[in-house]
């Protein structure tokens, strides 16, 4: 099988702060706990009410934080849930394992799931698929301000991360991937959520990803992360950079994306990606990614934002939500996308109420002709002499001009003279 992430089992069992740093395997990422020595380094940056807070998460150590997730109120959530939540979308997470420990996600919130790399699909000794799971829809908890996006779908766990690093394998194999993409396809979800990535153009991924789209599910995939990625060069990352699936990066609290994320071609959206407020493994809450942006959270984000939308335009299907969400996506120029943010970022309550038709600047929507699409920038443009049209109107004027004050200032001459006092 060909190797797709390599970690430290030491990382994970460290009382810890998440902090995105990620475990490269191969050619590719995954983010995963990172030692507790490692929290308190290099987070100057980071509010110290945050920083306080994520200090305490720490294994076997049950806490909930209060605080509504910031992205939330950054992708009106409030208002989205007036028009969805979810309710009766099966989101799968191809990771990790969801912890069904955690209060996050009782019964009645994970439906079904499969491992691929021995133990329980609802178990996450990782933490990683437990925390992107609570992105996209965790449940309310008393004294806790977690709760998903798509607050009421359905979390369909399938684990293609093992529990310990397996050095013959190295960490996630492409054959493991594309196997647990295909059977989410098979168990009915409808979004597939891929926070893992690979510089690898493999043909089991490519088929894995073409199957999930025929049985009518959009699969959305990390558009990677530079920081912990073995290959840190700009460039496609694999599944996010087959044309069916919707490549994410991420962003920073000022919502612009950030060197953190890989750019390229490849990619469609963005999403937020630092100081995450989410569950954490089988104990409760925590803050993720103080350090930097992580993609598997941003991907987390865009795939609960489609969940809302395949709720509200069921019938719209894999295309239709893909192409909704890029068109309404936030950016500087409606008819341009750049390889550091695709199209721009993730608008919920945009997606869910927008009225599109052929004249919408931007992606080209399903069926639709392709037309050009502008690249943003300045360009510098040769300023030579020329001459000027209207010079001879211009002389006239002038001349005019001079002649009339001329005769302005003789009369006030004679009127003065006029004026002055004989003797």
């Amino acid at each position: 099988m060909t190797p797709l992430v390599r970690a430290s089992g030491a990382a994970r069992r460290a009382a810890a702060t998440v902090l995105a740093a990620g475990v490269v395997v191969g050619p590719t990422v995954l983010a995963v706990p990172a030692s507790a020595a490692s929290a308190g380094a290099g987070t100057a940056a980071v509010p110290v009410g945050v920083r306080a807070a994520a200090e305490k998460c720490e294994e076997g150590v049950t806490r909930y934080l209060p605080a509504t997730p910031a992205a939330l109120t950054r992708l009106g959530a409030n208002r989205a849930w007036q028009l969805a939540t979810g309710r009766g979308i099966i989101v799968a997470v191809v990771d990790s394992g969801v912890s069904q420990r955690n209060r996050h996600f009782p019964d009645s919130a994970l439906v079904g799931g499969r491992s691929y790399v021995g133990g329980s699909p609802r178990t996450d000794e990782r933490t990683h698929g437990t925390s992107v799971a609570g992105v996209i829809a965790a449940r309310p908890v008393e004294r806790s301000g977690v709760v998903g996006l798509a607050r009421d779908a359905l979390i369909l766990p399938v684990k293609v991360v093992p529990d310990e690093q397996r050095e013959e394998d190295g960490e996630v194999a492409v054959a493991d991937l594309a196997k647990g993409i295909a059977y989410a396809a098979d168990q009915g979800a409808t979004i597939i959520n891929v926070s893992l990535s690979t510089t690898a153009d493999d043909p089991r991924l490519r088929d894995a990803v073409r199957h999930a789209t025929e049985r009518g599910a959009l699969v959305v995939a990390s558009a990677g992360n530079r920081r912990t990625a073995e290959d840190p060069a700009d460039g496609p990352r694999y599944p996010a950079a087959y044309p069916q699936v919707v490549a994410v990066s991420a962003a920073g609290p000022d919502d612009r994306v950030t060197d953190d994320s890989v750019h390229g071609s490849h990619v469609d959206l963005v999403a937020p990606g630092r100081d995450v407020l989410t569950s954490w493994g089988a104990w409760g809450d925590c803050y993720l990614s103080q350090e930097g942006s992580s993609t598997s959270f941003a991907t987390a984000y865009v795939s609960a934002a489609a969940a809302l939308l395949a709720q509200r335009f069921p019938s719209a299907g894999p295309a239709g939500w893909k192409y909704r969400l890029e068109a309404t996506a936030a950016r500087d120029r409606r008819d341009a996308r750049d390889d550091r943010a695709g199209w721009g970022m993730v608008q919920p309550v945009e997606a869910l109420t927008a009225v599109l038709d052929d004249r919408v600047a931007g992606p080209v929507g399903p069926g639709a002709k392709p037309r050009p699409t502008e690249t943003p920038g300045t360009e510098r443009i040769a300023v030579g002499a020329a001459a000027d049209p209207l010079v001879g109107d211009r002389r006239q004027v002038v001349w005019v001009a001079v002649a009339a004050g001329t005769a302005v200032l003789g009369l006030a001459l004679v009127r003065l003279v006029r004026r002055r006092p004989t003797a």
